[in-house]
């Protein structure tokens, strides 16, 4: 029996996983008017961030198949961490642009991306059919968080020094 909360689940996760993997094909690839990885590389080295092409695949990366993985419900307490701690950066980034115009846009796609991974992807999504994540137990969705912002925080101090 179809449950309003798997479909509103689903609706919040093609919204937030496909503008994520479509901003992180901008990053990698260049597609739909993005940077590309050089191009990217060169603003996260603005931002200074070490070794900023391997931060700008590792960010393109996490971008597109952590918003895939959202999109369709597979792994979603891993590709919602990944995305919210990519998120997380995306935020320290643009907050001498302040919230509006700023921050805000990449705040809601980390919180939605956090709310997903906590969640579950629902009854609608690939999770469905695998046995561990059938019904989403809490615990991995603050597991993987918790992993995601500790890698977000070290990464976040690494660009200020």
């Amino acid at each position: 029996m179809l449950r309003a909360h798997d479909v509103g689940l689903l609706v919040i996760r093609l919204g937030v996983g496909l503008v994520v993997a479509a901003r992180g094909a901008q990053h990698l690839f260049g597609w739909w008017g993005g940077l590309g990885i050089d191009k990217t590389a060169v603003l996260f080295g603005q931002f200074g961030y070490p070794a900023p092409k391997a931060m700008a695949v590792i960010a393109g990366i996490a971008e597109t198949f952590g918003g895939l993985g959202l999109a369709v419900g597979l792994l979603t307490p891993l590709a919602g961490a990944a995305v919210a701690g990519t998120m997380a950066n995306a935020v320290a980034a643009s907050t001498a642009l302040g919230y509006f115009g700023g921050f805000e846009f990449p705040l809601l796609l980390g919180v939605g991306a956090a709310g997903l991974a906590l969640t579950g992807a629902g009854r609608i999504s690939l999770d469905a059919f695998l046995p561990v994540l059938r019904s989403q137990r809490l615990i991995y969705g603050i597991a993987l968080l918790v992993l995601a912002a500790i890698l977000a925080t070290v990464t976040i101090l690494l660009s200020k020094n």
